[in-house]
């Protein structure tokens, strides 16, 4: 078995970088007795609502439960719609069947992977309730169209910002963008904690305020349930951690755009290789460096053999999983979709990626076939 001397990702080099502080962060919490929500959970969504932008963060358990719960709030459910794209992590879609909503996909425009605010007037039926729009990549999507398009049909708008943390559109940051924003905090992620973690954003009061609630098994005061609530709330530890990292995001994403300008520079005369595009009012957070090629398994294997770790995001559509099986769809159905699915491959990408390793990537690819 080849040994991957590039990893995909280095999770390590950010404690390392970070030890002191991450130590001391430990603990603080430990010591203060305090293992649940509490100041530590309370600074954290203080700070990362600063960061975007916003009035409101709500610190839950994942992101998942995040997008969940925001559709929860505005009382979405039975017998509703939400548009969501065809081309995303399946968690997007899992959240609105949680719900008991329907999810709508609508296919992406190709050059970003983002849904495609032309195509999503057409899908809007009386049911319809909400726009899901995904910063995929860390590519946020068109927000201003897919804005007024909302406006015009009197729907709830709903980032899923789970790989946009700092990617910002004509200068605004994601979780900003539209009525809430649902974030995961997976280690993965460029602000990531220490295990599963999620939180919401948002400028409405009213909304915030339920997902408090919601997150707590329903309840204010301890044993006083006033709804059908949920346990998912955001462990201090995880904030503090986070409290930490919130401080470097800003140059870490710097350090990843300028790699993602390296990768974009060496690879431009590639043949057959499609690779990132972000508009001009774009700035991604480049999570990931996703490009694309019709032989996309046999150059995955390539640069396996050459000890390059690389990731599929994602091989398998939503539509075309067995988990919605019963929805009906058919391989076709979404030619846009389906032909992202097939082609996508993730090189390395992250803060702690040195150049000389991304010069290695970019040679064994362009030694491939």
């Amino acid at each position: 078995m080849t040994e991957i001397s590039i990893p995909f990702l280095d999770m390590r080099s950010p404690y390392e970088e970070l030890r002191d502080e991450m130590d001391a962060a430990y603990r603080r919490v430990m010591e203060s007795g305090w293992y649940i929500l509490g100041e530590e959970t309370e600074r954290f969504e203080q700070e990362f609502a600063r960061y975007c932008g916003v009035k409101h963060c709500i610190g839950l358990g994942n992101g998942l439960e995040a997008l969940h719960l925001i559709l929860r709030a505005y009382d979405i459910g039975e017998g509703d719609e939400v548009i969501v794209p065809a081309n995303t992590y399946i968690a997007s879609w899992l959240a609105v069947t949680y719900a008991g909503a329907k999810p709508v996909p609508v296919e992406p425009i190709e050059a970003t992977y983002n849904l495609d605010p032309s195509r999503v007037e057409s899908a809007i039926t009386p049911r319809t309730r909400a726009i899901m729009a995904v910063h995929l990549y860390g590519q946020p999507a068109d927000m201003d169209s897919l804005r007024e398009v909302a406006a015009r049909h009197g729907l709830s708008l709903i980032e899923d910002a789970a790989q946009a943390h700092g990617a910002t559109v004509n200068g605004r940051r994601a979780g900003s963008l539209s009525d809430a924003a649902g974030w995961s905090f997976y280690p993965g992620k460029n602000l990531g904690a220490m295990g599963d973690a999620g939180g919401v954003t948002t400028d409405d009061d009213q909304l915030a305020d339920r997902i408090r609630v919601l997150r707590n098994y329903g309840s204010r005061v301890k044993y006083h349930n006033e709804v059908k609530g949920f346990n998912s709330r955001l462990d201090p530890l995880h904030a503090a951690f986070m409290r930490v990292k919130l401080k470097y995001l800003e140059e870490w994403n710097a350090r990843r755009k300028a790699l993602a300008g390296r990768y974009l520079e060496a690879l431009a005369d590639v043949p057959d290789l499609i690779l990132p595009h972000a508009p001009r009012w774009a700035d991604p957070s480049w999570h990931l460096f996703v490009i694309r090629h019709p032989e996309r398994d046999a150059l995955q294997k390539h640069l396996t053999e050459h000890g390059i770790g690389t990731l599929i995001h994602y091989p398998i559509p939503p539509h075309l999983s067995d988990a919605y099986r019963e929805m009906g769809y058919k391989q076709g159905d979404f030619p846009i979709t389906e032909a992202i699915h097939r082609t996508a491959l993730s090189l390395p990408m992250g803060p702690h990626l040195r150049t000389d390793q991304l010069d290695r990537v970019v040679d064994a690819i362009r030694l491939f076939r």
